[in-house]
């Protein structure tokens, strides 16, 4: 493990609440509907931030730790967006007005780097002690990748969620939205509103997008420093870019099935790795250079195939 001293740390984690505050705290306190130009200068910027994040860690750091924390952020930022598509998905399905919507993505937001953080520090720990946790996560996430690509194309089914349905089986729930409001009273009965239903599925999804997240970053790089760093910077901007991609997500048609892909890869990677350490030293290790190469092909060929089909299919409806 490299040594990050407590004052780098220190440092990384005040930018990121900072960037997170301003990020969340604008939206929060000046709701609104947000315009393409909007979204796009605003996810640039965050684009930019982490660019010039890894620049200086490359810097710092050196070449190896750089292509790690690059791979890693490459990484987790595809797996954002379609973390997007299923929030665009809960918000259609429980038809959340335009004017909240930013209430509802502040706390997917913040649950998800919580429980991301959470994931990070037990991972390490596992890691650290159990070096067959590589053997596992490489299983587990191919076999996430085979449900992601044996599903690709469908939408989510969030009123079946578990936790919705018990949800709303056992608390009493308004017809709208009351505001924004999560707790109300109608005719001097405590009641929830439709936001809370919405909030516990954001929860929901937050958990399931962390538990396939994190092994999948391991799979670049065991530091825990750039496996935060990394999952923070793809977060960061996830509300800007909500709103950017939320009119483009239904031309992704071959997202999913390039994601199934790529944590396959990921995967055997993980697998190797720990054929390398506990089998035999002469089975080889795939280099988080050709893990960022990969990465970076199978996303540039997804999205341009997808926007073919679909101006293909969209011509063929005229």
């Amino acid at each position: 493990m490299t040594e990050i001293s407590g004052v780098t740390w220190a440092v990384t984690i005040a930018v990121i609440v900072g960037l997170l505050a301003l990020d969340l705290v604008r939206g929060w306190r000046k709701p609104h509907h947000v315009g393409f130009r909007e979204a796009a200068a605003w996810s640039a910027f965050y684009v930019a931030v982490a660019i010039a994040f890894g620049g200086w860690f490359t810097w710092a750091y050196g070449t190896t730790l750089g292509t790690e924390y690059f791979a890693g952020y490459v990484l987790e930022k595809s797996l954002s967006v379609d973390n997007l598509f299923v929030f665009v998905v809960i918000m259609s399905t429980f038809a959340v007005p335009d004017r909240h919507q930013h209430k509802v993505l502040t706390f997917g937001i913040i649950l998800a780097l919580v429980m991301r953080a959470l994931f990070i520090l037990a991972g390490a720990a596992l890691i650290s002690l159990f070096s067959f946790m590589f053997l596992l996560f490489g299983v587990l996430l191919i076999y996430t990748a085979v449900q992601m690509y044996r599903h690709h194309g469908e939408d989510p089914d969030i009123e079946n969620q578990a936790v919705v349905r018990l949800a709303r089986r056992i608390l009493p729930v308004t017809d709208d939205f009351v505001d924004g409001k999560i707790v109300t009273r109608v005719d001097g009965r405590t009641m929830v509103t439709p936001m809370l239903i919405v909030l516990l599925a954001i929860g929901s999804v937050d958990l399931l997008f962390a538990l396939d997240s994190i092994p999948a970053v391991f799979g670049v790089t065991q530091e825990p420093y750039i496996v935060f760093v990394a999952n923070a910077f793809a977060l960061l901007g996830l509300r800007a870019l909500y709103f950017l991609v939320s009119g483009l997500l239904d031309r992704l048609v071959y997202l999913s099935a390039g994601l199934s892909l790529i944590l396959t890869f990921i995967g055997v990677k993980l697998i190797l790795h720990w054929a390398h350490v506990d089998v035999s030293a002469s089975v080889p290790e795939i280099p988080t250079w050709l893990s960022l190469i990969v990465i970076a092909v199978v996303l540039t060929v997804v999205t341009v195939a997808s926007l073919v089909k679909t101006r293909r299919d969209q011509v063929v409806t005229r």
